[in-house]
């Protein structure tokens, strides 16, 4: 069980001012569905998804103080456990009740992915509002919370969601018409998913072991960086740029992601067998 120490006053002030949000949170008196809205999309607009660590030779530690150094102090991106554990932080800092909940992301042909493969979040609001399925950590989803307790369509600007039942009380989360993960609904602590991203960071199954990826939202659309090849999405126009030199590479992490790295991630060969 992960026993940080709640994160102080500094520390939330930081975080907010990391995905330009303290003026909004200033404006709330109570951590409600509205503020909930703000924070959800704005960290998806300032924080990438990425998996660089993996590739760079970099620890990945579950345990909040860490992931508050990574994100808000390194002003770094990660993964689901990274983004959604630390996320969890804040938000619990502001009020609200959250639940780390794990997945099973789906994969080609509709397999399953491994037990804690993905973590989520359940938010309720102080306000009474939700239960909300929060997910700022799954890349291209969800740009706003999606309720929870009901099977109604949702449309959000990253398409048309619905969460349906699904065997032994768990839920399905669908996008546009596709299964994306399997939602557990029992309470986790953050120490549960450290198997899950034992996996990811080290299995050759892991589709994180196998390629580059850091990606975030904008408000155009979204734009990603992997390896050499830059992709930016506006308005639904995609355009692809290969960047021909490290520096290139590098200046790229740097203005288009915040990331101020020494050296060019390059994909690491994982030669480690489970038989």
């Amino acid at each position: 069980m992960d026993t940080s120490q709640p994160p102080d006053r500094q520390q939330i002030l930081a975080y907010l001012d990391r995905i330009d949000a303290g003026d909004d949170a200033v404006r709330h008196l109570q951590a409600d569905a509205q503020l909930l809205r703000v924070l959800h999309h704005k960290h998806l607009l300032a924080v990438p998804f990425e998996n660089l660590s993996i590739h760079l030779g970099e620890d990945i530690v579950l345990a909040d103080q860490p992931l508050l150094d990574k994100i808000v102090s390194a002003r770094r991106g990660g993964f689901c456990y990274e983004l959604n554990g630390a996320f969890a932080v804040l938000l619990r800092a502001l009020g609200y009740r959250v639940v780390l909940l794990q997945a099973r992301v789906f994969g080609p042909g509709g397999k399953l992915g491994i037990p804690f493969d993905h973590l989520a979040l359940r938010v309720d609001g102080e306000d009474g509002s939700g239960p909300w399925l929060v997910d700022v950590g799954f890349g291209e989803h969800s740009h706003f919370p999606l309720a929870l307790g009901t099977d109604r369509e949702q449309d959000d600007p990253g398409g048309r969601f619905a969460i349906l039942d699904a065997p032994n009380g768990d839920l399905d989360v669908h996008r546009d018409g596709k299964p994306q993960y399997r939602v557990d609904l029992h309470r986790r602590d953050l120490d549960e998913f450290e198997v899950g991203a034992w996996f990811n960071r080290t299995s050759p199954a892991s589709h994180f072991t196998r390629s580059l990826v850091c990606s975030r939202l904008t408000e155009e659309g979204r734009i990603t960086l992997s390896g050499d090849k830059l992709v930016t999405t506006v308005n639904g126009e995609r355009h692809e740029e290969l960047l021909g030199s490290d520096a290139e590479i590098l200046a790229a992490y740097r203005d288009h992601f915040g990331l101020v790295l020494e050296q060019v991630p390059t994909v690491r060969k994982i030669t480690f067998r489970y038989d």
